[in-house]
């Protein structure tokens, strides 16, 4: 079946669209935000190695972590094109899909290999950047669905909906594992956590398989041959070449690409905040952090569906600039707090806008796009331009946090890109 085929607003085909979020947002809650960065402290800084020697340098936990996952995203970047030019030439979106999926979830359950000695240091880096490839290069092909499936007047909510999806699947089993983990006395804390990062691979593959079923197949007879391999490159290129004929489409990336820079490290590198900066009683930092993360989680829920009804009242790019003046508030607000509550309260506000940015920000691009078949080159260029900014963003992190060794100033560093990004929205025509 071709895309152009497909009868758009098929109930069950969008909600096993959403599904798939629910599904792997267990990935993103309990290893990026949650657990990992926990356990990665325990068997760091908390067993007296603040600076480990990686390939002969001498880094702090935070600068080595935040290199690997530049490292990473850097990957995702080159495979990017070259698999959805592949996916739009062979219609074999459902293909990569899973394969990515399975990639990041067997790599997640891998992540096991670390030990509070580092003797498995290299091999267990290895599964969290197989991981986060996984992860990241999935969406490339879930997000792509997204225009597919929708109308353009479906599209915000859909979008909304499915980050929903994701926030309720991945706060149970991060309630699970933090049952798991809070239970056991703090030697076996570790080992608990362990079981959680198998726990997240299981499932993440089993909750795909009602998407797999239901999310239709756009493969076509075409054959694929060398020249089809880095069709991708050529696309991104064609892609960008269209999207500057398009000037609203062409200023809201550049927006976007500001922004989403300072909102994907901020949430990578939030819970490392939590850790160093806030002073929690003996003991209590793990239940407290875990409790931010469920606060967010539970509050982004509302705040996807809030930003979305805001944006059918004043438009989307007019909600962009509010939701983007929140979150200058919050990082300034995040500079100087150092108490249990204070972080609580900042939970509360990235939670509300944490959401809402990312929902909407995805519908706005499917709704500014051209009509056009090629949506997975679209939304490849889309993901290109989010992950080149992750990577900037970690680099700068990991300067910052190696020279200053202070999360604090590199939280409220990003602030300066929202306020870009702002700018840059105001900048958006009305209409193309």
């Amino acid at each position: 079946m071709k895309a152009s085929e497909f009868k758009k607003g098929n109930k069950k085909v969008m909600h096993a669209w959403m599904f798939y979020d629910w599904a792997n947002s267990a990935y993103n809650l309990v290893i990026v935000s949650a657990i990992f960065p926990i356990f990665w402290d325990a068997i760091t800084v908390k067993q007296g190695k603040e600076k480990i020697l990686f390939f002969g340098t001498a880094l702090n936990n935070d600068s080595l972590i935040s290199y690997v996952t530049a490292a990473a995203f850097l990957i995702v970047v080159i495979l990017s094109p070259i698999l959805s030019g592949i996916a739009d030439y062979t219609g074999n979106k459902k293909f990569f899909l899973k394969l990515f999926c399975y990639l990041g979830a067997l790599s997640t359950m891998g992540l096991c290999v670390f030990n509070v000695a580092l003797s498995n240091l290299y091999s267990g880096l290895l599964f969290y950047f197989l991981a986060l490839i996984g992860f990241w290069c999935s969406l490339v092909f879930y997000n792509s669905y997204l225009p597919d499936i929708a109308a353009p007047e479906d599209q915000d909510s859909l979008s909304a909906k499915g980050f929903s999806y994701g926030y309720i699947g991945s706060t149970i089993l991060l309630t699970i594992n933090l049952v798991m983990v809070l239970t056991q006395e703090a030697e076996n804390q570790i080992f608990m956590m362990k079981v959680s990062f198998v726990m997240v691979g299981v499932w993440w593959i089993a909750f795909s398989q009602y998407t797999y079923k239901y999310l239709p197949d756009f493969k076509n007879s075409n054959k694929l041959t060398r020249n089809v391999v880095f069709k991708g490159f050529k696309e991104l290129k064609r892609i960008w070449v269209e999207i500057k004929k398009d000037e609203r489409l062409k200023r809201f990336l550049y927006a976007f690409f500001m922004y989403s820079m300072a909102v994907q490290t901020i949430m990578l590198i939030a819970t490392y905040f939590g850790v160093e900066e806030i002073q929690w009683k003996e003991g209590g930092a793990t239940a407290g952090l875990v409790i931010s993360i469920l606060l967010i989680q539970i509050l982004a829920i509302g705040g996807a569906f809030a930003t979305s009804k805001l944006a059918s009242i004043i438009g989307n790019i007019n909600t962009l600039i509010v939701v983007n003046l929140v979150w200058i508030v919050t990082v300034v607000y995040a500079y100087s707090i150092h108490t249990p509550t204070e972080f609580y309260i900042t939970a509360c506000l990235v939670g509300l806008v944490m959401g809402g940015i990312q929902s909407l920000s995805r519908s706005t691009y499917s709704k500014f796009l051209p009509k056009t078949a090629d949506t997975t080159s679209y939304f490849s260029f889309y993901d290109v331009t989010e992950k080149i900014g992750i990577i900037i963003g970690m680099l700068l992190y990991g300067y910052l946090s190696n020279k200053t060794g202070s999360t604090r100033i590199s939280i409220v560093f990003f602030g300066a890109f929202f306020a870009i990004g702002i700018f840059l929205l105001l900048r958006v025509p009305k209409k193309s």
